[in-house]
């Protein structure tokens, strides 16, 4: 229960605040927008509060940057968005340790020196309801009621996790309420369009993802002779007829395809204003997944604290990480996707945007009666993103589980949530891992 994550989240203060203000503190997060939200909002309370501090943004697998950083001899490291799944290995850090986390958990019980916070043991969906960042902003309040202003952060990192989908609930919508009452955030009902132009804007839309249109120039240029709207227009500059006009067509496009209600209902609906971000919540998530999952994990880290320079760098970066999103949504929808009983995949080239590329694809490409892979071969290793939706979730759909349990028979690394989660294991097992996932899942779903 939220009261559970109050007082847990004091207690993690009472920790902090034990160590002397000479205590370099150590933040390790994940390098998504959750992630880099929620090391923001951790970095930013710990120099409110006089420490200093050292953060670092990993991707999976975590063991090898976890082993450096258990040479370091830290005194207190902090997780966020990260930990619960690598707690056997950080209970062997021998130091006092914070795990805040949402992510499927390995076991309840801890040694004496770790702290942790997860939100599925506190009776909070880790799914839906609460994720780094938003819990991240607790422990912040409870360092100093001040980092209220760090609200906009939390709700980026829920925004950015999808956890709009379905409406904003639990904890999430508990943060949100305190945002929008203090004035943080406005609210507003909406279309997501973001650009220097509408052309540019609808070109580079990747999530909703329009078929015939993103990534297509030729598509873009004949939607807005259709419509008579001049391609270099602004966005901001749409009369209110002719955005009911480009709102009801861009629909159209997505019920064609056949997308779900649920997902048709996060296309137009109630979005967050931020006047510290700059912009509205999910395009600053978006603006933050294009740093950390395109490479430039630190420029994330620096948009989030304010720095106006990142962020027109990161705006031009951007573009660049879209259009190779954009390209292989177009290449899967001619090529098609390969099958297993259970299961659709396809091959990627960087992981990194794999599990962005799947995200997309079953919400906006196929149906909705199989999850998707995305595997990517590099080093030797097989690294696996994997995406479901809520209907096959209803139905009994553990991605967390499937991972996890196919990685552990064949000596990998896996977990995550129920509808999102990943892998990595010797490209050698490979026939394997799909067997042994095609198998998991089947039960899972009664096939």
């Amino acid at each position: 229960m939220p009261d559970d994550i109050t007082r847990l989240s004091k207690k993690a203060a009472k920790i902090i605040l034990s160590f002397p203000k000479s205590t370099r503190i150590r933040i390790i997060s994940h390098y998504d927008a959750d992630g880099i939200t929620a090391a923001a909002i951790m970095s930013q309370a710990l120099h409110r509060a006089g420490y200093n501090f050292h953060t670092t943004l990993m991707r999976n697998p975590f063991i090898r940057g976890l082993e450096r950083v258990k040479k370091e001899g830290n005194e207190l490291i902090i997780f966020t968005d990260m930990g619960s799944g690598q707690i056997e290995f950080i209970e062997q850090m021998s130091c006092k340790t914070i795990i805040i986390d949402h992510h499927q958990y390995l076991k309840e019980k801890t040694t004496s020196d770790v702290l942790q916070i997860n939100a599925n043991l506190c009776g909070v969906n880790g799914n839906y309801e609460a994720c780094g960042a938003t819990l991240i902003y607790s422990i912040a309040k409870a360092l100093d009621p001040k980092n209220i202003d760090l609200v906009s952060l939390a709700m980026a990192g829920a925004t950015g996790d999808k956890q709009y989908i379905g409406g904003l609930r639990g904890y999430n919508k508990t943060v949100l309420d305190e945002g929008l009452k203090n004035g943080f955030l406005k609210q507003e009902t909406s279309l997501k369009l973001s650009g220097e132009s509408l052309f540019d804007a609808l070109y580079y839309a990747v999530d909703p993802y329009y078929s015939g249109i993103s990534g297509n120039k030729k598509g873009v240029q004949e939607l807005l002779e259709q419509l008579k709207l001049d391609k270099e227009l602004k966005v901001e500059d749409l009369s209110s007829e002719q955005r009911k006009q480009l709102n009801s067509t861009l629909m159209f496009i997505l019920i064609k395809k056949g997308c779900e209600k649920n997902i048709l209902d996060t296309v137009i609906r109630n979005r967050y204003q931020s006047e510290s971000l700059g912009c509205e919540l999910e395009c600053f998530a978006d603006l933050l997944d294009s740093c950390g999952k395109g490479g430039n994990r630190g420029l994330g880290l620096s948009v989030c604290i304010g720095d106006k320079k990142a962020f027109e760098e990161a705006q031009n970066l951007e573009k660049d990480y879209k259009q190779d999103i954009l390209d292989e949504l177009i290449r899967l929808e001619k090529e098609g996707f390969e099958k297993k009983t259970s299961f659709k995949y396809f091959y990627s080239k960087e992981s990194s945007l794999g599990g962005v590329i799947g995200g997309v694809a079953i919400n906006f490409i196929l149906g909705r009666e199989k999850p998707l892979l995305s595997l990517v071969i590099k080093d030797g290793e097989l690294h696996v993103s994997c995406r479901g939706n809520q209907y096959l979730v209803s139905r009994g759909l553990d991605l967390a589980f499937a991972m996890k349990e196919a990685a552990r028979q064949l000596d990998g690394n896996g977990g995550g949530h129920a509808i999102a989660s990943g892998a990595t294991i010797d490209v050698e097992h490979e026939e394997k891992f799909l067997k042994l996932v095609d198998e998991i899942i089947c039960k899972q779903l009664k096939m």
